[in-house]
């Protein structure tokens, strides 16, 4: 998955197409992500001894070829390809060629 925690994506296909939103969390086993603002579901939390009841509004997985990486430089949707820099893998920018990490 070439979609890491804290980039910032834009959604390509849904409900929520066209918001842009940073990744808070990545999972790649399951190949979904969670976008901060999009796909946001409601939750009702019952009452505890220490919590009052309440309505959350949380955020849900969706997945993740449904988001692609959005470049702020630019203000443009770019892909992500990979080389061996310095004997490390690094994503870069298709495009340009310029590293992303």
């Amino acid at each position: 998955m070439k979609i890491k925690k804290d980039d910032m994506v834009v959604v390509i296909a849904g409900k929520d197409k066209g918001t842009t939103g940073k990744v808070l969390k990545a999972m790649p086993k399951e190949n979904r992500v969670i976008v901060e603002g999009v796909n946001v579901q409601t939750k009702h939390q019952k009452q505890t001894r220490t919590e009052k009841a309440e309505i959350r509004h949380i955020e849900g997985p969706i997945n993740a070829s449904n988001v692609a990486l959005y470049d702020e430089k630019s203000k443009e949707i770019i892909k992500i390809g990979y080389e061996t820099r310095d004997g490390k893998k690094v994503r870069i920018n298709r495009k340009t060629g310029n590293v992303i990490d």
